[in-house]
């Protein structure tokens, strides 16, 4: 098998619907591509036959195909998030990035550790693990929802800044209510304090433009099975170099004790952590490609095309709810978030689902009964069904 594999991308159809490339229940409005994203068809149809590859002669792949394959996956990703390869390392996903740093680095009863609380919820309980773990105390740094300006932001988060302050945990887009986080000045401040920043960018590749060398961040984890629509299981974590060393998997394997000259210990560790399936890594250059091929200006015009429909769609939705726009549209990507009167979110969750067929989280936040309705946009999603989900929530 050749290590510069092609899907043989279609053409370009501009009459056809890009709803048609993906497996999506036609029956059902999917306004929730952030919560696991969603892989095109032809995507799919590459990964199979990697894995095909693998099965018919599973030596051959694990042990000579599989690394050049992985050195090519990481080359492409590195061209799209701009970074140089060799400070890229592939994790199934972000939360597992910021584990793995979590768990490799040293805290002690004086130190601090610095989040937010619109911190992601799988991520914030690895802080408290570590916490738990080494009597690190948490801050946390209130963020308002909603909002009039990043500057906002900002300040909440230096403020909590203390001289105990070790690390800090930062959403690049959050979760729970799809604010653009202003990482790069928080960045430039805090590791001008000499405080190690690690960002958790789980929706960000694909959604925003990234630039990790200008961000200056020390560690970095976002997601390829959201924004980038690759296979489920792809994501990285982008270590500075000075602290690669510092940085290990959760799972120690044969890497450790490698003795290997031409790769980084970095990469010998994180590239082979036990056996696993590794297609969805290496569908990403493909992906990229394919995404990228939607539209005729490529990943621009597709960010900025899901940009604006998300922020009609809330438009449409807050004159549904008769409330007024929470943030700034350059605040958000293509997640929006607006404030639904206080309720319960499961039983609209479900009415919404089973009476509309409309697939919408709503959350709690900041805390029950307060709650959040939060819509994501894709190029398959159309105009008509936020729409009618702005119908639907009016009448409900």
């Amino acid at each position: 098998m050749s290590s510069s594999l092609s899907i043989g991308l279609p053409e370009t159809d501009p009459s056809q619907n890009p709803r048609d490339l993906w497996l999506l229940d036609p029956q059902i409005a999917y306004l929730n591509h952030g919560a696991f994203g969603a892989c095109p068809i032809p995507i799919l149809e590459l990964q199979q036959r990697l894995r095909s590859q693998l099965e018919r002669e599973p030596v051959r792949f694990m042990e000579r195909e599989l690394e050049p394959l992985l050195d090519r996956a990481r080359r492409a990703l590195a061209d799209f998030v701009g970074a140089d390869p060799s400070h890229l390392a592939f994790v199934p996903n972000a939360t597992t990035g910021v584990n793995a740093v979590l768990r490799s680095l040293s805290f002690s009863p004086e130190d601090e550790l610095l989040t937010t609380d619109q911190e992601y919820n799988a991520c914030r309980n690895a802080l408290n693990y570590i916490s738990q773990r080494t009597g690190a105390k948490i801050a946390i740094a209130s963020v308002p929802f909603p909002l009039d300006s990043h500057q906002q932001i900002v300040e909440a988060v230096l403020a909590r800044v203390s001289s105990k302050t070790k690390l800090v945990l930062l959403d690049h887009i959050t979760s729970q209510t799809g604010l653009i986080f202003p990482i790069k000045p928080l960045i430039a401040q805090l590791t001008s304090f000499g405080i190690q920043v690690l960002i958790d960018g789980a929706h960000a590749p694909g959604q925003v433009p990234l630039n990790l060398r200008e961000l200056g961040a020390t560690y970095y984890t976002g997601n390829c099975h959201k924004w980038l629509c690759a296979p489920k299981g792809a994501a990285f974590l982008y270590v500075h170099p000075d602290r690669q060393n510092q940085v290990r998997p959760l799972t120690i394997s044969h890497g450790a004790n490698a003795t290997r000259q031409d790769k980084s210990r970095f990469h010998l560790e994180f590239d082979w952590m036990g056996t696993d399936d590794p297609t969805a890594y290496l569908c990403l250059p493909e992906v990229i490609e394919f995404m990228g091929s939607l539209l005729p200006g490529g990943w621009p015009e597709l960010m900025q095309r899901n940009h604006n429909l998300v922020l009609a769609a809330r438009q449409w939705l807050c004159e549904a709810l008769n409330v007024d726009l929470p943030c700034p549209n350059e605040m958000i990507g293509s997640m929006a978030c607006v404030p639904l009167p206080d309720g319960e979110e499961k039983p609209l969750r479900n009415t919404l689902f089973e009476q509309y067929g409309i697939e919408v989280p709503i959350m709690p936040f900041p805390a029950f009964p307060k709650r959040l309705l939060r819509v994501s946009a894709q190029i398959y999603n159309t105009p008509e069904e936020y729409q009618a989900l702005a119908s639907a929530i009016a009448q409900i």
